[in-house]
């Protein structure tokens, strides 16, 4: 997730009215993979399309009409009591896409449905606000309420919606925590605990469907914790090369994410990166670095809500 006080995932004059009842869900057991849709043929040109809010007319439509082999949309239509269904999944899958569902898993906006009662529980999962995206929480991640009430809920509705896979958000909470609420705990260990959630979504996602993809967002450094790259089918990058918005990405980090994205292409894993450019120039230079560094891209505008020309 970039830095910003812009929400790139939802309008805020769209944000809907807090649950405060608890979202049903399926057991592990009642997700299984004969109840996921054959594999998309593979009709998609390549690339990456990445879209969280602002469909037209609420539908994947526009979406299934791109070229793109892969799509990441968020689990919800809205800002999150609307959620899209399995005929609507299939249908985007059906044009040759590989489906990612969008969700986090290190922090918590209070615009979600599930806000209410993560922030009542007893275990105080919330944490410091992000100041860069006020409104949104880093929480205790390594709790077990947290996997029961958020993580887990959300993996369910994904795996039932027929999603090829997951594209979690906010691995990078463990930079962010504010350490003093944590006593005890160093980044070390918060990273382990982290690498620990993304092993556990992956284990728990794939015994019910074996070939359902993890797709962790930024944080890439995270390969060196063992389990790591086992767990992960993939990862996506924002900002290698722009930042938002048309800013060259030449300080020390952007190097060091860089290096670390080529070890996990050099190890089988699929990179989807997105960087934030308008400029023509900008653009056709992104596209260029991807097809350099075998990575599947897009070059798009930070709030996510349109759909821009692939790259060639």
């Amino acid at each position: 997730m970039v830095d910003g006080v812009a929400d790139r995932r939802f309008s805020r004059t769209l944000v809907i009215a807090l649950s405060t009842v608890l979202l049903s869900v399926v057991g592990c057991d009642a997700v299984t993979q004969d109840r996921i849709s054959p594999d998309p043929p593979a009709r998609a040109d390549g690339g990456l399309v990445y879209q969280l809010q602002n469909y037209s007319d609420g539908r994947l439509d526009t979406l299934a009409g791109t070229s793109s082999r892969f799509a990441v949309v968020d689990l919800a239509r809205d800002a999150g009591h609307s959620y899209f269904e399995a005929d609507e999944i299939a249908r985007l899958r059906a044009s040759g896409k590989t489906v990612l569902a969008y969700f986090e898993i290190g922090s918590i906006e209070s615009f979600r449905p599930d806000f209410a009662p993560v922030a009542a529980d007893r275990a105080g999962l919330i944490l410091n606000e992000w100041t860069s995206w006020p409104g949104e929480h880093f929480v205790r991640y390594w709790e077990p309420s947290w996997w029961n009430l958020a993580v887990r809920p959300r993996l369910d509705r994904a795996l039932e919606a027929g999603f090829d896979g997951v594209y979690l958000d906010t691995p990078l909470a463990y930079e962010e925590i504010d350490l003093a609420l944590v006593g005890g705990l160093d980044r070390a260990e918060l990273g382990r605990r982290m690498v620990d959630l993304i092993v556990r979504i992956s284990e728990y996602a794939k015994r019910a469907n074996p070939a359902f993809r993890v797709f962790p967002q930024n944080s890439p450094e995270l390969l060196e914790y063992p389990g790591y790259l086992a767990a992960v089918d993939g990862i996506g990058v924002e900002e290698l090369f722009f930042q938002a918005t048309d800013k060259p990405c030449s300080a020390d980090y952007c190097g060091t994410n860089l290096a670390a994205t080529r070890t996990l292409r050099k190890a089988g894993k699929t990179v989807l990166a997105v960087d934030y450019a308008t400029d023509p120039g900008n653009v056709a230079a992104a596209c260029r670095r991807y097809r350099e560094e075998g990575f599947e891209g897009y070059v798009t505008v930070r709030a996510l809500d349109r759909i821009s020309a692939p790259c060639r």
